[in-house]
């Protein structure tokens, strides 16, 4: 069974979006590119809200 980890060595800030791409078998930068083109229609505020609230909810890889 998978879990969802941030990662520890693909990780620009938090390695949120570094363990979701390893969790869905994708690349992370793939997941970072559209993060940043989301961030532009949605004002912000939501996604960075949602970046902060995984960052301390999902735990590290070991």
């Amino acid at each position: 069974m998978k879990k969802l980890m941030r990662s520890t060595t693909d990780r620009k800030l938090a390695g949120v979006l570094g363990g979701l791409g390893k969790y869905l078998e994708i690349d992370a930068t793939l997941l970072r590119v559209l993060f940043v083109i989301l961030l532009f229609p949605t004002g912000f505020f939501p996604l960075i809200v949602i970046y902060l609230l995984t960052m301390f909810i999902i735990p590290n890889e070991v």
